[in-house]
């Protein structure tokens, strides 16, 4: 029998220097990216779109956060001021430190701000005394006082029968002449009026101090017939002459005249009287 020749090729033991290589079972980088198994956020299609949706995202609660901000700031602008006007309103910081707001913190304030009731105009008897003596009631004795150029009913009379008036509650200038229909174009005003003061503690007084009151030239001025109508027996809260010009004074005379008899005001009268006076702070008592 013919031996049989085998070719031996040399193959090196294994040892502990030199292990056997592992194989790889891991695929490529190039047999991932053809899988078709890539990693891909949930709700995308692909992995840069998922980081696009991501931007966007955060690019809208920017815009958020600023259209927020400037909410806030603006809010803040329109309504600091008023916080802080009511604060210092309310604490006396921009409070007026002239005689007429000096006396106006001396009135007493009342809390019920209703009606006495019980009101009669003529229990305070206006144009029915002569205080002076001269044989006039009070409404001449302040056409007197209040008109310019004047001319009397006759010689040595204190009628008055023609006069121009300087019309404080309007800024107007009034032709007054005596007669029937035209007298009423001026008329005499209660500054205080009668029903305010009959709240204000006068439904307590005795006649003689109504009558003293009512007829009072502090209390009196001659006005223009119709502003004098519309004021009618309204406070300062509710009225206020339309000459601006002229409310400081208006006001004025109105604090002198309660502190004068010792009568009330309300919260609300008080607030727009100081309100008014914030406009001329050295006001003084007329």
């Amino acid at each position: 029998m013919r031996n049989r020749r085998f070719k031996v090729t040399d193959v090196a033991a294994p040892d502990k220097d030199n292990p056997p290589l592992r194989r790889n079972t891991q695929p490529s980088m190039a047999a991932r990216a053809g899988s078709g198994s890539e990693d891909v956020r949930p709700g995308t299609s692909d992995g840069v779109r998922g980081s696009g949706s991501s931007h966007k995202r955060a690019w809208a609660m920017f815009l958020l956060l600023v259209a927020l901000a400037v909410l806030t700031g603006i809010a803040i602008a329109l309504i600091l001021p008023k916080i802080s006007s009511s604060v210092a309103s309310s604490t006396g910081a921009n409070n007026p430190t002239g005689e007429a707001a000096n006396i106006l913190q001396t009135l007493a304030v009342r809390e019920d701000s209703r009606s006495a009731g019980g009101y009669n105009r003529g229990l305070f008897g206006f144009r029915q005394t002569d205080d002076d003596g001269n044989g006039c009631d009070i409404r001449e004795d302040v056409l007197a006082r209040d008109l310019k150029d004047i001319k009397y009913k006759y010689a040595g009379s204190c009628k008055v029968s023609s006069g121009v008036l300087n019309d404080p509650y309007t800024g107007t200038v009034i032709y007054f002449r005596r007669g029937a229909k035209t007298s009423a174009a001026v008329q005499i005003d209660h500054v205080v009026a009668l029903h305010n003061a009959w709240d204000s503690g006068a439904s307590q007084w005795p006649s003689a101090k109504k009558y003293k009151f009512a007829n009072d030239p502090y209390n009196l001025l001659a006005v223009e017939g119709q502003a004098n109508q519309e004021k009618g027996d309204a406070s300062a809260d509710a009225w206020l002459p339309t000459n601006k010009g002229f409310r400081c004074e208006y006001v004025a005379r109105q604090i002198g005249v309660k502190a004068k008899y010792s009568l009330t005001v309300t919260q609300a009268e008080k607030d727009v009287m100081m309100g008014t006076l914030r406009s001329c702070p050295a006001q003084k008592l007329p």
